[in-house]
């Protein structure tokens, strides 16, 4: 009995051992599938290393180039072409102000078509418009058929702008999207520098051969770009069956509101006052020739250019809002300057300065407005409404600061311009950062092809 009590004692030992043994190994087995887990996560953590980004986006900012580039070749000879005709400067310039204005009202119809067609059909079919309306221009024959012709392409400006911006949101990985937008925004910097200095090579040609040029080279740039986008690999096959997102929906996100305005200033500063005004300031003020004006203004896109990848590639890292906080910030302070000061030296400086500071919030802003979107969603009228901005900004711009310049001073119209930047910084410090949200509207992977069901890159 007792030995039958010591044997039983035994087995509930022996027993007892085992069981914990095999809670060890369990135990044991739970930490080594932790360690595990932990170093997946670990190695899938996004690399500090710069990744290759999508070709399409380096055959968007190549084509982006084209088009600056081709514009700047145009625009010096455009208001002389005009005249030519025998019509008033005031007739002349209003072709410049005609073609602005078709882009401003188009923007919305194009957004609407981005919608229904996608972003690759509008943007073809804009650059296709661009490219015969502007060859038209050099058989015009009168001032009329001209008018007609650079309105015309306003209309595609609008429709490439847009469906641009669309076709990089979309194709923009969710952790470079800081850096893309910045070499999106370098290839129109890299265009509009180097088109005056192509222009001057062709002045000996014609005042139409420039419209000419213009026109084939964007053909050109439209059949690359239908080509290799048809057989792009983000043009998968796959029906996209939710809603768009519409203006109405992303205008209850604070970032979203701060965008459109802190776009607005943009244009009102970088293209309606420096186009409009520094020219004349520097001729009136500085009492420098037409020429040093436009080495004011490649100056400005100097400085542009020197910093907006940096910055694009930065906000990646650090976030949107900061950035663009500290770029409107500063552009303000130094838009202000360059206004006060009668010293070239000191204004090729601030020049460069303001240049700079505008690279440092252009790519974190449209990076925003991705986060927004989203790069899965039908944006085509939330894009369009954030591009009119600009336009409304650079036109109203223009307008005002002329009328500021004529009855009170130069420097009054440059502290105006500082202000409207510095009330668009002051609007960042109120929304919230966009970087690692979720979009307003998430929606699952689609088609980008045209025969996907809804829109198409």
């Amino acid at each position: 009995m007792s030995s039958e009590a010591e044997g039983d004692c035994a087995r509930e030992e022996q027993n007892d051992s085992s069981a914990r043994e095999e809670q060890n190994d369990s135990s044991a087995r739970e930490e080594q599938n932790d360690s595990s887990a932990r170093e997946e996560q670990f190695d899938s953590s996004p690399s500090p290393t710069k990744e290759a980004l999508p070709r399409e986006v380096w055959l968007l900012v190549a084509a982006n180039v084209v088009v600056a580039l081709g514009y700047g070749v145009v625009a010096p000879v455009l208001p002389q072409y005009a005249r030519h005709f025998g019509v008033s400067i005031g007739a002349a310039t209003f072709i410049i102000t005609a073609f602005a204005l078709m882009r401003l009202i188009s923007a919305p119809p194009a957004g609407l078509l981005v919608q229904r067609l996608g972003e690759r059909r509008v943007y073809i079919s804009g650059l296709l418009i661009v490219a015969l309306s502007t060859g038209a221009c050099a058989f015009a024959q009168t001032y009329w058929q001209l008018l007609l012709f650079r309105s015309l392409g306003g209309l595609g400006s609008a429709m490439f702008t847009v469906s641009s911006l669309g076709l990089m949101i979309r194709i923009s990985p969710l952790d470079a999207r800081g850096r893309v937008a910045g070499l999106f925004s370098s290839g129109f910097l890299v265009g509009s520098v180097a088109g005056p200095v192509l222009g001057s090579l062709t002045v000996g040609l014609g005042l139409a051969a420039p419209f000419i040029i213009y026109g084939a080279a964007l053909l050109v740039a439209a059949a690359v770009v239908f080509v290799s986008l048809r057989h792009s690999a983000v043009a998968a096959s796959e029906v996209n069956t939710e809603p768009a997102v519409s203006v109405r929906t992303v205008l209850h996100h604070r970032a979203y509101r701060a965008a459109l305005f802190s776009n607005f200033a943009t244009g009102w500063a970088a293209f309606g006052l420096r186009i409009a005004l520094v020219p004349l300031f520097v001729v009136e003020v500085l009492g420098r020739g037409a020429g040093f004006a436009g080495l004011a203004l490649a100056t400005f896109a100097i400085g542009n250019i020197s910093v907006v990848i940096p910055s694009g590639y930065l906000s990646d890292r650090v976030g949107r809002r900061k950035l663009l906080i500290v770029g409107l910030t500063v552009s303000a302070a130094s838009t202000v300057l360059v206004g006060y000061t009668s010293s070239v030296p000191v204004f090729l400086a601030a020049a460069y300065v303001t240049g700079a500071a505008t690279g440092i919030f252009i790519a974190p802003q449209q990076a925003a407005v991705a986060d927004i979107v989203g790069n899965k969603a039908r944006g085509g009228t939330a894009v369009a409404t954030f591009q009119m901005m600009a336009d409304l900004g650079s036109i109203l711009g223009s307008v005002a600061v002329g009328q500021v310049a004529e009855h009170a001073s130069f420097a009054s119209a440059f502290l105006v311009s500082g202000a409207v930047l510095l009330l668009a910084a002051i609007g960042w410090t109120f929304a919230p950062e966009t970087r690692g949200l979720p979009p307003v509207v998430p929606t699952p992977a689609r088609a980008l092809g045209p025969e996907a069901g809804g829109e198409v890159p």
